[in-house]
């Protein structure tokens, strides 16, 4: 019975640090298709893939395996929702249209069997530091996006990479997000602007967190799905993490 919404964030594919890209994609794979008998919605949080750029008339390699247990999910009817992390931030219109699924840009603001979610990936709420705020409106420019397809990609990708691996943070345990925390702070202005919400999920950070904001409001970090293998599922009635097998 498909009655279950999936929550995955910050899987990484293609990470130079993930020591077998190919036994981490089929477990990718293989977790799902094991979901596919129950799910009916499923929403990937962003930095599923570690880089990605779309050319004009070129898509980067690799992937397959994953692209294809997506597509399968699509085409037997589940919704399947990628939120853009900061690591692809270069998905254009290849992957909804080959893939059947929606990409959105940005936070989501929904209701799932009755309950309000509001999602993203974590790294564009909230964040205060100018520095970084500087450098995400750079990687979004259209003008920065046309200049960096010019570069050949012999050069760009290993760059991308050697990139990425600079701000690795995995297998951190879980934790209670402390009141101050950036995501609360979010939350709680977020829920006194727009009304009761039931949950925010997030990504970015590499740990799991489940905390309550105000009475019947939990905000959820969901780990990662590379080194802690975790993920979320909300039954109808309950949100609850849960490890990816």
């Amino acid at each position: 019975m498909r009655n279950k919404t999936y929550f995955i964030s910050d899987i990484h594919l293609g990470a130079a640090y993930i020591a077998d890209h190919r036994a981490h994609e089929k477990a990718i794979a293989g977790w799902l298709k094991k979901i596919a008998p129950t799910a009916a919605r499923l929403y990937l949080l962003g930095d599923i893939l570690d880089y990605w750029f779309e050319y004009k008339e070129v898509v980067p390699r690799g992937y397959l395996r994953f692209f294809g247990a997506l597509a399968e999910l699509a085409d037997s009817g589940v919704e399947v929702v990628w939120l853009k992390g900061n690591h692809d931030i270069w998905i254009f219109d290849y992957l909804p249209q080959e893939l059947g699924i929606k990409v959105v840009d940005g936070l989501i603001d929904t209701v799932i069997d009755g309950k309000r979610f509001v999602m993203e990936h974590g790294d564009g709420v909230g964040e205060s530091r100018p520095s970084y705020r500087r450098m995400r409106s750079i990687f979004r420019n259209r003008i920065c996006q046309k200049l960096f397809s010019a570069i050949h990609p012999r050069w760009t990708v290993p760059f991308a990479h050697r990139w990425s691996s600079h701000s690795r943070s995995t297998g951190r345990a879980a934790v209670d997000l402390p009141q101050n925390h950036r995501l609360v702070n979010f939350a709680t202005n977020y829920e006194k602007a727009n009304g009761h919400v039931d949950y925010f999920i997030f990504g970015h950070l590499h740990l799991v967190a489940d905390r309550e904001i105000t009475p019947g409001t939990r905000l959820v970090v969901l780990g990662d799905a590379f080194c802690a293998m975790t993920c979320g599922c909300f039954d109808g009635k309950e949100f609850f993490i849960d490890k990816i097998e």
